[in-house]
């Protein structure tokens, strides 16, 4: 007899099927009001009746930064935007983010990280559960002490042929984040990757496709219903992204190649026996060994971590540099002490930095640390709660299953924790001054479990590289933080290129 038939209305089974369906059509339904009826009550700006903030679609991402910052003014410390059935929940209050982001519960990245997903696949970045568990401790050791010491010597010989670079172009406007980024670009490609970017005529495509990919991803991520993969192949935009995602998987797939043909397993295993000579693994060597030997990770697997560290690694470094330059360059008195301290640890020697040295510059620490409070390389982080939060500290219940938004942006700008807030002062960040503020206040490398793996990594880097600027230039200003206008991207950047202007510093 056929399924049909056995579904009869004069049938049994056909009534207990249809009551089945009925009751979890019902406890859906009702799931749903509860889910909403939660949510209804945190602030928001008002919107379309059924459509809400849908106007949000509209914006050009400087509006949409601009909306999303006049929201938090206006409504608090925590918000949300609805556009359709879809609800986000923004967070800027250190208490609710800490519930979020400190815990093993809410590991899971927000639907605003799907476009991300056909680039970076299950990276470190966007994996979860015992997959990212695993990557994690994989990972982990690339960024230890050891192997930082002998990256030291890479970001100073990178940082001495950027400082060539600036010679070229002295007393001109120059646009600081093209020329820094060709400077972390080789630096991750030289030292976690162990190659050369000169054996790739396509760094500068590298570059621009990511700054292209960025305003379509952004595009997406407002999108409700590009959200589905299905819908978004119907867009121009998909076939946009399809062009620059096969161009940056060919290019993170020659770095491999190329690592990999000059990787001789044996003799890195035999070194690592000898205790005299031990030494850590950069990041991409630990994965062909483990591909190798141990078995803890596959072809795909690698790309996923070169493609998500080539972006990760050069890209927030290359925003967080061109911000802490156009400060300096604005504020004469910070950088003349950044230089004073410089001098003093080389006692009027010519010799390069070592490790030693750039981890004894405090004073340039706290001015970067400075710097990424005002100007986050990555002002929003995004998660899915796998548990209700029955009751967040600012008073509201947000559901499980609910997408929130880390607003790092303005919780670095709240007056509450923060005097003059909007003020450059890399004071705040001496011990006394730091002690006794909330864990969750400042996060620019996110915080919890989920912490950036590699910010040690990154310090050292743009020590290494302001260090070596400052040594021979003179900063002047062009731009200023009231001239420049900042967009929503992946990245915090600019709507235009910010520059500052090179003198060369006579003694």
């Amino acid at each position: 007899m056929s399924f049909s038939g056995n579904l009869s209305i004069y049938s049994p089974t056909f009534w207990l099927f249809t009551v089945l369906i009925s009751l979890w059509l019902i406890q859906k339904f009702f799931k749903a009001i509860l889910f909403y009826k939660h949510l209804r009550k945190i602030p928001s700006p008002k919107g379309i009746p059924f459509f809400g903030n849908i106007h949000l679609i509209w914006l050009k991402p400087d509006e949409l930064f601009a909306d999303l910052r006049s929201v938090r003014k206006t409504y608090g410390s925590i918000t949300k935007y609805q556009i359709g059935f879809g609800i986000t929940v923004i967070l800027s209050n250190p208490n609710d983010i800490e519930i979020v982001i400190s815990q093993m519960k809410h590991l899971t990245k927000s639907a605003t990280y799907i476009p991300l997903n056909n680039w970076l696949k299950e990276g470190l970045l966007l994996s979860d559960g015992s997959k990212w568990q695993e990557r994690r401790k994989l990972l982990t050791p690339t960024f230890h002490f050891t192997i930082l010491n002998q990256f030291t010597k890479t970001f100073i010989e990178e940082s001495n042929k950027l400082a060539i670079d600036i010679k070229k172009k002295l007393n001109e406007p120059v646009d600081v984040l093209s020329l820094v980024t060709n400077f972390t670009l080789q630096s991750i490609c030289e030292t976690a990757m162990g190659t050369k970017l000169d054996e790739h005529k396509s760094g500068e495509n590298y570059k621009d496709s990511i700054y292209s990919l960025g305003s379509l991803i952004i595009n997406r991520c407002i999108t409700p219903w590009q959200h589905s993969d299905f819908l978004h192949k119907f867009t121009s935009n998909y076939w946009k992204s399809r062009s620059l995602l096969n161009y940056l998987h060919k290019f993170t797939s020659n770095v491999i190649k190329n690592r990999e043909s000059s990787f001789n397993v044996l003799e890195v295993i035999e070194k690592e026996k000898q205790i005299e000579s031990r030494k850590r693994l950069a990041m991409l060597d630990l994965l062909l060994i483990a591909k190798m030997i141990t078995k803890d990770i596959d072809d795909d697997g690698i790309k996923e971590e070169v493609d998500t560290f080539m972006f990760e690694g050069h890209d927030t470094t290359a925003t967080s540099l061109t911000f802490t330059l156009m400060l300096l360059a604005n504020y004469k008195e910070i950088q003349d002490s950044v230089y004073q301290e410089i001098c003093n640890i080389l006692n009027e020697s010519d010799r390069d930095f070592t490790m030693e040295d750039l981890n004894e510059m405090k004073y340039l620490e706290r001015v970067i640390k400075e710097s990424l409070r005002l100007y986050p390389s990555v002002p929003l982080i995004g998660r899915t709660l796998t548990e209700d939060i029955k009751r967040t500290r600012t008073g509201y219940y947000i559901p499980k299953g609910c997408s929130v938004l880390i607003n790092i942006y303005d919780l670095h700008r709240d007056s509450n924790y923060y005097t003059d807030p909007e003020r450059f002062d890399p004071d705040r960040f001496l011990p006394d001054n730091v002690k006794g503020k909330h864990p969750y206040c400042y996060i620019p490398f996110s915080a919890g479990p989920r912490n950036c793996i590699g910010q040690k990594f990154a310090m050292l880097e743009m020590k290494a590289a302001i260090a070596t600027i400052l040594r021979n230039f003179e900063l002047f200003p062009i731009d200023t933080p009231q001239t420049i206008t900042l967009q929503t991207d992946i990245i915090l950047r600019s709507v235009k290129p910010i520059f500052v202007k090179f003198q060369q510093r006579v003694e």
